[in-house]
């Protein structure tokens, strides 16, 4: 478990607000949200639906744009009032990686250039994308799956692959949206183990948006979002 007290936090979101339309058709997504997520550590999102939690998922992931707020990523402010980066595509690609319920894996593509795609995308050379990309697969105890289609791996195998695509880049801000859900027990048990492993060896900090019950206890700590507030207290 890491020591928050001792880190400065890979993710800081301060007093962000969310609202979409105006007038009778005003709804407010988040009001006034601030957290701290720090290196290795691993922490939920918990809520009803509709109570903000992906829409603090892709604030805190510069896909959505904040109606009022602050948000840092791995010590860099990035959004204060307005976006401070002007291409966020590179924004991502620098500081996120996403995962989410399903792997959403290029079905036309092995599970080497389902991972080194992004890389591609991000300008590195074809040799060094498929070799970081099979670095990555045996980290995740899935290499010897390198070469196979997304059709033919488990669920369990695909969602591996997902997580190196995710690490891809070097991200130490890993989001993920219901990572387990379409899981089995046992098989989102190794999940959030190699989510974990993650966290501590690359001092990554971890936020996952879930309603899975059966990794409650794989958590650091847990907040509570309703109708778009934060609740003070997290466990």
């Amino acid at each position: 478990m890491s020591n928050p007290d001792s880190e400065t936090p890979l993710v800081q979101v301060r007093n962000v607000s969310k609202h979409f339309g105006d007038g009778d058709t005003r709804v407010d997504a988040l009001r006034d949200v601030s957290l701290e997520v720090h290196p290795g550590e691993v922490v939920a999102l918990l809520g009803p639906s509709g109570s903000g939690k992906t829409t603090l998922l892709n604030v805190i992931g510069c896909i959505l744009e904040p109606s009022t707020g602050w948000l840092s990523l791995d010590g860099e402010v990035v959004y204060d009032g307005r976006w401070l980066r002007s291409d966020l595509r590179k924004l991502r690609l620098e500081k996120v990686g996403f995962i989410f319920q399903f792997h959403n894996l290029l079905p036309f593509l092995d599970s080497t250039d389902n991972v080194a795609v992004v890389l591609s995308l991000a300008g590195f050379g074809k040799d060094e994308s498929k070799r970081r990309a099979i670095e990555l697969l045996d980290y995740l105890e899935v290499g010897h799956r390198k070469n196979a289609m997304p059709a033919n791996l488990s669920g369990g195998e695909a969602q591996r692959v997902a997580i190196a695509r995710a690490l891809a880049n070097r991200p130490r801000i890993i989001l993920a949206d219901e990572p387990t859900a379409a899981l089995d027990s046992e098989r989102a048990g190794i999940v959030m183990d190699l989510l974990r492993k993650v966290a501590v060896e690359q001092e990554a900090a971890i936020l996952a948006v879930t309603h899975d019950e059966k990794i409650f206890d794989r958590f650091d700590r847990i907040f509570h979002l309703r109708d778009g507030r934060l609740d003070d207290q997290n466990t």
